[in-house]
């Protein structure tokens, strides 16, 4: 690793209702800082005063973030509170885009009037946050991909709500509302960034082939009702859906292509007897049923974490945004945290760690595409500059 002085400053605060703000991490970001990623309950980032703090702190920083299904903080994982890291950057430059999505139709428009605004000169990164509810992860995925650089990679994630599935929201720069997307895109030759998103989920059951979808929502298995057969895998589980699908995601196979991309559920509809998704569920493609296995949830952090690595080479990250899946969180229950620890372990004592629980993640696929939606995995984004 490289011991060369970073030009990166980071701060970290955390607020809870006992205890108001209090600082996490003071590295020296102050009010220079350029960029505040606020990750928090839906609740709390509800509350005008969060954003007031954080504007009369940090008044020249751009405010990303969104409503979460748990918040992370260095190694800990909470649940009702707010976190907000402070970047202070010396050679990087910053501009934000927003979107708005009112129907699934639009998640594709969504990624390329992102795209448009931020593909500039010198666009090296771009991070982005959607509503997990409204949007199909996929297609906005598709639709930044198809408008960017190829030398661009895009990472980032759905916001969450808890378990509740109910209201979701994003915020990019003014008050946190429904239906956002909002991107900032990094503009440097300065900047370093890492990145890597793995699962660990176990597949069990039959390979079967959907039969009939339309876009995120499925309708059939091998001509079978797919609601009737997921009931049927979970038992005891099925009284909870759909929180409890996630203990069940779907791992999906392309025959051509052959990589598999997992697939979390978000909603049932008894009467029509299907279920809709975070991304795509193409017909055609083979489906099968994943169920967790903990070691390996926790390893499959851990290897995130080396992939980011990996990418930075010889340098130390000062920065790292993990973005997780609920349904990770939900199966790890008390053990959550040894997620957030491995990743620590790999990463070293450097890195300010912060992130959240999410309905989606965004991550390139290896070397296949630069952006693409994945579920149930760990996703992480690591950052420093030259």
């Amino acid at each position: 690793m490289s011991s060369m002085t970073s030009h990166m400053k980071v701060d970290q605060q955390a607020w809870t209702v006992e205890g108001g703000w209090r600082d996490v991490v003071d590295g020296g970001a102050g009010p220079g800082a350029r960029l505040i990623l606020l990750f928090g309950a839906r609740a709390a980032l509800q509350e005008p005063s969060a954003l007031e703090h954080l504007r009369a702190r940090y008044p020249e920083a751009l405010i990303l973030g969104c409503s979460t299904s748990g918040e992370i903080c260095g190694t800990s994982v909470r649940d009702d509170s707010l976190v907000a890291t402070a970047v202070g950057f010396e050679h990087t430059t910053l501009r934000l885009a927003h979107a708005q999505v009112d129907t699934m139709e639009q998640s594709h428009a969504a990624g390329v009037t992102l795209a448009r605004a931020l593909d500039q000169p010198g666009l090296s990164h771009v991070l982005v946050l959607s509503d997990g509810l409204k949007v199909n992860g996929t297609e906005l995925a598709r639709g930044l991909r198809g408008r960017l650089p190829e030398t661009v990679a895009v990472t980032g994630g759905l916001a969450g709500d808890g378990p509740h599935f109910l209201h979701t929201l994003v915020c990019g720069n003014d008050t946190p509302a429904e239906g956002q997307v909002a991107a900032v895109g990094f503009y440097s030759d300065r900047l370093r960034i890492g990145y890597g998103s793995l699962g660990g989920w176990d597949p069990f059951g039959p390979e079967r082939l959907i039969t009939r979808s339309k876009s995120n929502v499925l309708y059939e298995l091998d001509g079978r009702s797919a609601l009737e057969l997921y009931k049927q895998y979970l038992g005891e589980h099925a009284a909870g859906l759909p929180a409890t699908a996630l203990l069940f995601p779907l791992a999906l196979r392309n025959g051509r292509e052959g990589y598999r991309v997992v697939r979390t559920v978000l909603g049932i509809d008894e009467k029509e007897q299907s279920m809709t998704f975070a991304g795509d569920v193409p017909e055609g493609t083979y489906a099968r049923l994943m169920k967790a296995n903990f070691d390996r949830l926790i390893d499959g952090a851990a290897d995130a974490a080396r992939t980011g690595l990996e990418r930075l080479g010889s340098f130390t990250p000062d920065l790292a945004v993990l973005i997780s899946c609920v349904g990770r969180k939900l199966v790890l229950k008390q053990r959550v945290e040894e997620e957030v620890e491995s990743v620590r372990e790999v990463l070293g004592p450097k890195p300010v760690l912060t992130g959240f629980y999410s309905y989606g993640e965004i991550c390139p696929h290896g070397a296949i595409t630069r952006c693409e939606l994945h579920n149930q995995t760990m996703t992480i984004t690591a950052f420093t500059e030259s």
